[in-house]
């Protein structure tokens, strides 16, 4: 495994992570087995585990937890807050109040007495990002985590919470967790870039499409999968399963699966760190690991990049953020009176 650096920060990570959506409620029930996969993963070399407060509402971190008890100093240690956790209004978001509380849950679901990387899940357009930042700062200063990040944050967003931070004297975002495959690669147009510039790792989620990317969808069969039965748009969308039919044969010229063919595809960019795989069960961890010493050359490169050009998505993934701007119709309309042509 050769490990990279997350950013600045100087902690070295592997180019896969272990992402732990999949463990508990909505994925893998059993977890004993889930702390097997876990044990696997890290004895492979994979020494970043992703997972977040909200994910099976807990429970994910529970067995994160039960997994790394005599093994924590081998794992940089990453966790999400924003997501609603209850039907308390304050119990989700970006504020001081709920960070500073939900981060102490997160520690003791976890086992732990820090966490490496504490990320903002999504953006908290009803929170000054000033008063998140200050949140974090005192959990940093008070020996509680190690570095911060973001996940899904536009690039504005991205350049708005660095300068205040600078403005501020508080600590700044070390990280970006934003969705990226050869189907969604809408952030080589600015996250990545701007990333870069200020230092900071990326974290890539979905690196496989939202399971597109697996082989175990293509066009005209039925797909009667644990993704499937969750009634996810993106897997029916004939825009992207049309771009899988083209890739199909890029992987099998080079000889690899097309999961094989999708995870190099995204640890090639010079602004990935790591791509997060999420798997359910020990086949797919399996089948994750015996790419990860696959290397596209600049001619597979190419060829995908005919198929999806650089910068572009194809249709968009269920999970992605979309600001108010987009969510809110009266962000986008003029009132009715006012649109009459002057």
């Amino acid at each position: 495994m050769q490990y990279r650096t997350l950013g600045r920060t100087g902690i070295k990570v592997s180019p896969y992570a272990l992402g732990a959506m999949m463990f508990g409620a909505v994925g893998n029930t059993d977890h004993d087995d889930s702390i097997k996969i876990i044990h696997k993963a890290l004895d492979a070399g994979i020494n970043v585990i992703d997972t977040a407060d909200a994910y099976s509402h807990g429970e994910s971190e529970e067995i994160v937890g039960k997994a790394l008890k005599g093994r924590r100093d081998e794992v940089v240690l990453a966790t999400k807050v924003h997501l609603p956790m209850s039907d308390d209004p304050n119990h989700r978001g970006n504020s001081r109040r709920w960070i500073i509380a939900e981060v102490e849950n997160s520690l003791r679901r976890l086992g732990t007495d820090h966490i490496d990387l504490y990320q903002i899940h999504r953006p908290d357009p009803e929170t000054d990002v000033e008063d998140t930042l200050a949140a974090l700062t005192y959990l940093i200063n008070s020996g509680k985590v190690r570095a911060i990040g973001s996940s899904t944050m536009p690039a504005a967003d991205i350049v708005e919470a660095q300068w205040v931070a600078e403005r501020r004297g508080l600590e700044r975002f070390r990280s970006e967790q934003p969705p990226y495959s050869i189907l969604n690669r809408g952030i080589e147009r600015d996250v990545l870039p701007v990333a870069q510039q200020y230092g900071m790792g990326a974290l890539v989620w979905s690196p496989l499409a939202g399971g597109l990317l697996t082989g175990r969808y293509r066009k005209g069969q039925a797909n009667d999968t644990h993704r499937g039965r969750y009634g996810f748009e993106h897997l029916r969308d004939e825009r992207r399963l049309d771009v899988v039919e083209q890739l199909v044969p890029v992987a099998q010229d080079v000889g690899i699966p097309l999961n094989h063919l999708a995870m190099a595809f995204a640890i090639a960019h010079p602004g990935v760190t790591s791509a997060i795989i999420g798997p359910r069960t020990m086949e797919h961890l399996d089948s994750a690991l015996a790419g990860v010493e696959v290397a596209l050359t600049d001619e597979v490169l190419d060829r995908i990049d005919a198929i999806v050009p650089p910068g572009t998505d194809v249709g968009r993934l269920d999970m992605a953020y979309d600001p108010p701007a987009l969510q809110q119709a009266p962000l986008r309309r003029r009132p009715a009176d006012q649109r009459a042509a002057a």
